[in-house]
């Protein structure tokens, strides 16, 4: 598909996952962005303060306050997550998921679940081909 052919398919409301223009192509890399997908499985559980949240999914690497303020940013602006800035002092911010962040992130978590029942098929899958690569 060419540029000009994306143009005329966004014109007449049609978009495809693949198309460089697509919207459903960012929100899908938003949603499965390195902390992304820790963000939306976090906030399944319960609605998190910045600072929880920054400690809750940075536990195996810590995610800087910028990234996480970004990618929070983001999935609100998608929809996603609900940001409640509530007027006290200190200032308070809580963070929750949005009917649809909530089905992203179920969808999402079905996927990290997949993914580590199947890690010792993955892990097996890597040392063969690590060991025909080897062999050359």
């Amino acid at each position: 598909m060419t540029v000009s052919s994306e143009v005329a398919d966004k014109v007449a409301g049609k978009y495809t996952v693949g198309a460089v223009m697509c919207p459903y192509r960012l929100v899908l890399e938003h949603v499965t962005s390195r902390w992304g997908v820790l963000v939306l499985i976090e906030l399944l559980d319960r609605p998190y303060r910045f600072s929880e949240l920054r400690r809750a999914v940075g536990t195996v690497r810590q995610v800087s306050e910028k990234m996480l303020a970004q990618t929070l940013q983001t999935l609100e602006r998608d929809g996603l997550v609900h940001r409640d800035a509530k007027p006290v002092i200190p200032p308070r911010v809580d963070y929750s998921l949005t009917d649809l962040g909530r089905e992203a992130a179920e969808q999402v978590r079905a996927l990290a679940l997949w993914t580590e029942s199947r890690m010792g098929e993955v892990e097996k899958a890597r040392e063969a081909y690590d060991e025909a690569k080897s062999r050359g």
